[in-house]
């Protein structure tokens, strides 16, 4: 199994509204845009005493694997409890988007005006053992890309904090730069049809048309989970983000895979691409590059 230099930055701050000089958040910017990671050991989300009580899966519906607030349409989802467990159970996820919030607009204050929040979640399932296709089995390495969620160019940046009790770490593989990874499967992405993807739109099974670009984004998805030769010789590491640690990446870009951990909170942030600092680095003119043509979003 080859490997490679860590991508991954190691940061002081131990609070959601830690200072950063312009010069440090210019570069904490440069490299999450450049498809490196940004590792916070010493930021933990508290919760209270009573809040503890939801670091358990047994408040699942068992409909989905994680319990969240949507977008802008803040109604709890995948949570089971009476009116007033969810209440709280939903407080205590607002909280965390708070925090991520200031902590976005503390580190990378270019994006605070431009980042778009999309889910917010708490993770209480096991990583580890779960039973799933091989196209949702997130233990294989991939960059994230949604079958009926077509992004149209925006990112997706993720801010994730280990808040488990227990001291255990989550444990990540991360891979190679997505760059390399695009050069060995590119060429397997089947042509692209906009009949087709209109024809996705109009049945519902896309939320929005899947332009050029997703429909790339996706195939290479699927292509490298689904291809073990790569998941076990590709260059990749293991690393483990510690109980009450936080880090922050560019999902979509970085290639990773969850192989254990249990309770995390989670804040997906979409950010436009016209809003990058470096748009050159982004996925979709990495992919570009090696076409030698554009591809449409």
């Amino acid at each position: 199994m080859a490997t490679f230099k860590t991508p991954i930055i190691t940061l002081p701050y131990d609070s959601f509204t830690a200072r950063a000089s312009a010069t440090e958040q210019q570069s904490y910017t440069e490299h999450l845009e450049h498809g490196g990671v940004l590792f916070l050991p010493n930021l933990g989300f508290s919760l209270s005493p009573d809040e503890k009580r939801f670091l358990s899966p047994d408040w699942s519906d068992g409909k989905a694997k994680n319990i969240y607030l949507r977008g802008n349409d803040r109604t709890i989802r995948g949570a089971k409890g009476n009116a007033d467990d969810l209440m709280a159970m939903s407080a205590l996820i607002e909280r965390y988007a708070t925090g991520t919030q200031q902590l976005i607009s503390h580190l990378l204050p270019s994006y605070a005006n431009h980042a778009k929040p999309a889910n917010t979640s708490l993770r209480c399932i096991e990583a580890s053992g779960r039973k799933t296709s091989w196209r949702k089995d997130d233990s294989r390495l991939h960059a994230d890309a949604f079958p009926s969620k077509p992004t149209q160019g925006e990112r997706i940046l993720r801010v994730f904090t280990n808040v488990n009790p227990y001291g255990k770490p989550r444990v990540w593989k991360i891979g190679e730069p997505f760059s390399e990874m695009a050069k060995k499967f590119i060429h397997k992405v089947p042509r692209y049809s906009r009949t087709q993807a209109k024809l996705l739109h109009l049945l519902s099974i896309t939320k929005s048309y899947r332009g050029e670009y997703d429909h790339t984004m996706l195939h290479l998805h699927d292509l490298i989970k689904a291809d073990a030769d790569y998941q076990h010789n590709a260059p990749q590491m293991t690393f483990e983000f510690s109980a009450n640690s936080t880090w922050i990446v560019y999902s979509d870009q970085v290639l990773h895979a969850v192989l254990s951990g249990q309770y995390m909170m989670e804040q997906t942030l979409h950010l436009p691409p016209d809003q990058l600092d470096y748009p050159d680095a982004s996925p979709q003119k990495v992919i570009e590059k090696i076409l030698n043509r554009n591809i449409s979003l």
